[in-house]
């Protein structure tokens, strides 16, 4: 789940500035979860706007802007709204937006509507959690699925910091030490043996940006 959050209003009137018509993509994925481009997120956005003075021309929500086949289609279907629109104002995360300014295969203005977060996990009481940082070479085999890249601040592969505390972060003293959950769920499965292989740094090469894979 890549995680999303709402960019202020006024912000977004910025970005609108010289512009009188807009239309708006939201996502029926993602950002229909994080409640910032779903149906009711698009269609508070277009009262918004058109209490701005905006017109907007129409909406989508396609599944899942970032699939091109799905985007492609949405923005064929609503062609004649869009082309009666000075710009799109995309209610996804930045790779939906690029998305849709990649496809749309114009020179219409794309604007965006949210902020990306990270990639994270839906808890049942709505609290969303970053669990993964897409690091390209992934370690959750040997940590019983707790990912110390991203849970642990400090990023480190070999153990907790002198800083924990009786179990909490140094840096957030409200957050569990990513090490030692480690710690207590290997300990659980008699998996302890797993620490003492000391792992080196990082391959940073596997993450270097923008990156390409072929499937």
């Amino acid at each position: 789940m890549i995680i999303t959050t709402c960019k202020d209003i006024e912000d977004i009137i910025k970005f609108l500035e010289g512009e009188k018509s807009v239309f708006i993509v939201g996502c029926g994925e993602c950002s229909t979860v994080c409640k910032t481009g779903g149906e009711k997120e698009v269609l508070d956005m277009k009262a918004s706007l058109e209490k701005k003075g905006y017109a907007v021309t129409g909406y989508c929500i396609p599944d899942a802007p970032c699939t091109v086949a799905q985007i492609r289609s949405a923005l064929r279907e609503n062609k004649k709204a869009i082309d009666g629109a000075d710009s799109i104002l995309v209610l996804t995360c930045g790779l939906g937006a690029q998305s849709v300014k990649d496809n749309f295969l114009s020179e219409k203005t794309v604007h965006i509507g949210c902020d990306t977060q990270f990639m994270g996990q839906v808890c049942k009481d709505g609290v969303l959690l970053e669990r993964c940082s897409g690091c390209g070479d992934c370690i959750l085999e040997l940590t019983d699925m707790i990912c110390p890249i991203t849970r642990c601040p400090k990023a480190l592969l070999n153990g907790p910091c002198g800083g924990q505390n009786k179990g909490k972060c140094e840096v957030d003293k409200d957050m569990d030490c990513a090490w030692v959950l480690i710690y207590k769920a290997l300990k659980e499965k008699n998996k302890l043996h797993l620490l003492k292989e000391s792992r080196p740094p990082k391959d940073h090469s596997k993450m270097l940006k923008p990156r390409r894979l072929k499937v």
